[in-house]
Protein backbone atom coordinates (compact mmCIF):
# COMPACT_ATOMS: atom_id res chain seq x y z
CA UNK A 1 0.00 0.00 0.00
CA UNK A 2 1.29 3.47 -0.90
CA UNK A 3 1.49 5.99 1.92
CA UNK A 4 -1.68 8.01 2.40
CA UNK A 5 -1.10 11.55 1.19
CA UNK A 6 -1.87 14.33 3.66
CA UNK A 7 -3.26 17.78 2.94
CA UNK A 8 -3.52 20.47 5.61
CA UNK A 9 -6.23 22.83 4.36
CA UNK A 10 -7.24 26.33 5.37
CA UNK A 11 -3.70 27.67 5.70
CA UNK A 12 -3.75 31.44 6.25
CA UNK A 13 -0.18 32.32 7.29
CA UNK A 14 3.36 31.52 6.21
CA UNK A 15 4.08 30.28 9.74
CA UNK A 16 1.30 27.71 9.58
CA UNK A 17 2.45 26.62 6.13
CA UNK A 18 5.98 26.09 7.41
CA UNK A 19 4.68 24.13 10.40
CA UNK A 20 2.54 21.86 8.21
CA UNK A 21 5.40 21.22 5.81
CA UNK A 22 7.97 20.61 8.54
CA UNK A 23 5.63 18.04 10.12
CA UNK A 24 5.44 16.13 6.84
CA UNK A 25 2.35 17.38 4.99
CA UNK A 26 2.28 16.55 1.30
CA UNK A 27 0.05 19.50 0.40
CA UNK A 28 -1.36 22.70 1.83
CA UNK A 29 -4.74 24.18 0.95
CA UNK A 30 -5.53 27.84 0.30
CA UNK A 31 -9.22 28.78 0.49
CA UNK A 32 -10.51 31.36 -1.99
CA UNK A 33 -14.07 31.48 -0.68
CA UNK A 34 -15.03 34.74 1.01
CA UNK A 35 -17.62 33.18 3.32
CA UNK A 36 -15.02 30.91 4.95
CA UNK A 37 -13.19 31.98 8.12
CA UNK A 38 -10.12 30.43 6.46
CA UNK A 39 -10.32 32.57 3.34
CA UNK A 40 -7.14 34.24 2.07
CA UNK A 41 -6.60 37.19 -0.23
CA UNK A 42 -4.60 36.87 -3.43
CA UNK A 43 -1.67 38.69 -1.80
CA UNK A 44 -1.75 36.43 1.27
CA UNK A 45 -1.94 33.34 -0.92
CA UNK A 46 0.96 34.44 -3.13
CA UNK A 47 3.16 35.06 -0.11
CA UNK A 48 2.32 31.65 1.37
CA UNK A 49 2.80 29.78 -1.91
CA UNK A 50 6.18 31.44 -2.41
CA UNK A 51 7.68 29.68 0.63
CA UNK A 52 6.44 26.19 -0.29
CA UNK A 53 9.36 23.94 -1.30
CA UNK A 54 9.50 21.63 -4.32
CA UNK A 55 7.38 18.46 -4.18
CA UNK A 56 4.88 19.93 -1.72
CA UNK A 57 1.66 20.79 -3.54
CA UNK A 58 -0.29 24.03 -3.23
CA UNK A 59 -4.02 23.43 -3.62
CA UNK A 60 -6.44 26.27 -4.36
CA UNK A 61 -10.01 25.75 -3.16
CA UNK A 62 -12.87 27.46 -5.00
CA UNK A 63 -16.64 27.43 -4.49
CA UNK A 64 -18.59 28.43 -7.61
CA UNK A 65 -16.09 31.19 -8.29
CA UNK A 66 -16.42 33.16 -11.55
CA UNK A 67 -14.06 32.18 -14.35
CA UNK A 68 -12.33 35.57 -14.45
CA UNK A 69 -11.64 35.47 -10.72
CA UNK A 70 -10.12 31.98 -10.91
CA UNK A 71 -7.97 32.97 -13.87
CA UNK A 72 -6.72 36.07 -12.04
CA UNK A 73 -5.74 34.00 -9.00
CA UNK A 74 -4.02 31.33 -11.10
CA UNK A 75 -1.99 34.03 -12.87
CA UNK A 76 -0.73 35.38 -9.54
CA UNK A 77 -0.50 32.42 -7.15
CA UNK A 78 1.64 29.32 -7.80
CA UNK A 79 -1.16 26.76 -7.51
CA UNK A 80 -0.47 23.14 -8.43
CA UNK A 81 -3.96 21.67 -8.07
CA UNK A 82 -7.47 23.16 -8.07
CA UNK A 83 -10.11 21.86 -5.67
CA UNK A 84 -13.65 22.66 -6.84
CA UNK A 85 -16.00 22.60 -3.87
CA UNK A 86 -19.24 23.93 -5.30
CA UNK A 87 -21.66 22.90 -8.04
CA UNK A 88 -19.12 23.19 -10.85
CA UNK A 89 -19.76 21.03 -13.92
CA UNK A 90 -17.05 18.85 -15.45
CA UNK A 91 -16.86 21.26 -18.38
CA UNK A 92 -16.27 24.18 -16.02
CA UNK A 93 -13.53 22.35 -14.13
CA UNK A 94 -11.63 21.37 -17.26
CA UNK A 95 -11.15 24.84 -18.76
CA UNK A 96 -8.25 26.20 -16.66
CA UNK A 97 -5.33 24.08 -17.83
CA UNK A 98 -4.65 22.87 -14.27
CA UNK A 99 -4.96 19.50 -12.61
CA UNK A 100 -8.08 19.43 -10.46
CA UNK A 101 -10.19 17.43 -8.04
CA UNK A 102 -13.93 17.67 -7.38
CA UNK A 103 -15.46 17.66 -3.92
CA UNK A 104 -18.68 15.77 -3.25
CA UNK A 105 -20.77 16.15 -0.11
CA UNK A 106 -21.76 12.64 0.88
CA UNK A 107 -25.22 11.70 2.07
CA UNK A 108 -27.50 8.68 1.57
CA UNK A 109 -28.57 8.26 -2.03
CA UNK A 110 -25.59 9.96 -3.64
CA UNK A 111 -24.32 7.92 -6.60
CA UNK A 112 -20.57 8.08 -6.02
CA UNK A 113 -19.77 5.75 -8.91
CA UNK A 114 -21.84 7.89 -11.26
CA UNK A 115 -20.14 11.06 -10.03
CA UNK A 116 -16.71 9.52 -10.68
CA UNK A 117 -17.78 8.73 -14.23
CA UNK A 118 -19.13 12.26 -14.66
CA UNK A 119 -15.92 13.88 -13.41
CA UNK A 120 -13.66 11.32 -15.06
CA UNK A 121 -10.93 13.84 -15.95
CA UNK A 122 -10.39 14.78 -12.31
CA UNK A 123 -7.26 13.65 -10.48
CA UNK A 124 -9.52 12.43 -7.71
CA UNK A 125 -12.80 12.81 -5.87
CA UNK A 126 -12.83 14.49 -2.46
CA UNK A 127 -15.52 13.13 -0.15
CA UNK A 128 -16.76 15.60 2.45
CA UNK A 129 -19.70 15.80 4.85
CA UNK A 130 -23.04 17.13 3.68
CA UNK A 131 -24.67 19.92 5.64
CA UNK A 132 -27.38 22.24 4.38
CA UNK A 133 -25.95 25.54 3.18
CA UNK A 134 -22.32 24.63 3.81
CA UNK A 135 -19.99 23.67 0.92
CA UNK A 136 -17.40 22.32 3.35
CA UNK A 137 -15.62 22.95 6.62
CA UNK A 138 -18.43 21.45 8.66
CA UNK A 139 -16.09 19.82 11.18
CA UNK A 140 -18.27 16.72 11.04
CA UNK A 141 -17.52 13.30 9.60
CA UNK A 142 -19.97 11.37 7.44
CA UNK A 143 -20.88 7.71 7.53
CA UNK A 144 -17.86 6.17 5.84
CA UNK A 145 -19.88 3.06 5.04
CA UNK A 146 -21.62 5.14 2.36
CA UNK A 147 -18.33 5.32 0.44
CA UNK A 148 -17.37 1.64 0.56
CA UNK A 149 -16.76 -0.05 -2.75
CA UNK A 150 -14.44 0.37 -5.69
CA UNK A 151 -14.52 3.79 -7.35
CA UNK A 152 -12.89 4.71 -10.65
CA UNK A 153 -11.09 7.75 -9.21
CA UNK A 154 -8.71 8.06 -6.24
CA UNK A 155 -10.49 9.15 -3.06
CA UNK A 156 -9.46 12.11 -0.93
CA UNK A 157 -11.24 11.77 2.41
CA UNK A 158 -12.28 14.90 4.32
CA UNK A 159 -14.90 15.91 6.85
CA UNK A 160 -14.34 16.01 10.59
CA UNK A 161 -11.02 14.20 10.58
CA UNK A 162 -8.61 14.48 13.52
CA UNK A 163 -5.86 12.43 15.14
CA UNK A 164 -8.39 10.35 17.05
CA UNK A 165 -10.41 9.08 14.08
CA UNK A 166 -8.19 9.26 11.00
CA UNK A 167 -6.76 5.80 11.65
CA UNK A 168 -10.23 4.25 11.57
CA UNK A 169 -11.03 6.23 8.44
CA UNK A 170 -7.96 4.89 6.64
CA UNK A 171 -8.65 1.32 7.79
CA UNK A 172 -12.25 1.60 6.55
CA UNK A 173 -11.85 3.30 3.17
CA UNK A 174 -8.14 3.05 2.28
CA UNK A 175 -8.23 6.52 0.67
CA UNK A 176 -5.43 7.83 -1.50
CA UNK A 177 -5.28 10.96 0.64
CA UNK A 178 -6.79 12.63 3.68
CA UNK A 179 -7.64 16.31 4.03
CA UNK A 180 -7.86 18.05 7.41
CA UNK A 181 -8.55 21.60 8.49
CA UNK A 182 -10.53 22.13 11.69
CA UNK A 183 -9.10 18.99 13.28
CA UNK A 184 -5.66 20.59 13.54
CA UNK A 185 -6.65 24.12 14.53
CA UNK A 186 -6.36 26.41 17.51
CA UNK A 187 -9.18 28.50 16.01
CA UNK A 188 -10.64 28.79 12.50
CA UNK A 189 -7.77 29.72 10.23
CA UNK A 190 -4.96 29.22 12.75
CA UNK A 191 -3.25 25.85 13.00
CA UNK A 192 -1.80 24.05 16.02
CA UNK A 193 1.57 22.50 15.20
CA UNK A 194 1.13 19.88 17.94
CA UNK A 195 -2.22 18.77 16.48
CA UNK A 196 -0.71 18.65 13.00
CA UNK A 197 2.14 16.48 14.27
CA UNK A 198 -0.27 14.11 16.05
CA UNK A 199 -2.51 13.90 12.99
CA UNK A 200 0.33 13.01 10.65
CA UNK A 201 1.69 10.46 13.13
CA UNK A 202 -1.78 8.86 13.30
CA UNK A 203 -1.93 8.62 9.51
CA UNK A 204 1.49 6.98 9.31
CA UNK A 205 0.59 4.54 12.08
CA UNK A 206 -2.58 3.59 10.22
CA UNK A 207 -0.61 3.10 7.00
CA UNK A 208 1.76 0.78 8.83
CA UNK A 209 -1.11 -1.21 10.32
CA UNK A 210 -2.94 -1.54 7.00
CA UNK A 211 0.26 -2.58 5.25
CA UNK A 212 0.74 -5.30 7.88
CA UNK A 213 -2.80 -6.57 7.38
CA UNK A 214 -2.41 -6.64 3.60
CA UNK A 215 0.96 -8.40 3.88
CA UNK A 216 -0.44 -11.04 6.26
CA UNK A 217 -3.41 -11.55 3.97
Amino acid sequence: MASTRIKICGITTKEDARDAISCGADAIGLVFYANSPRSVSIDQAAQIAAIVPPFVSVVGLFVDEPVASIERILSTVAIDLIQFHGDETPQFCQQFGHAWIKALRVRPGLDLSGACRQYDRARGILLDSWQEGMPGGTGKSFDWQLALGELSLPVVLAGGLHAGNVGNAIATLRPAAVDVSGGVELSPGRKDVHKIRKFIAAVRAADHQVEGIEHDG
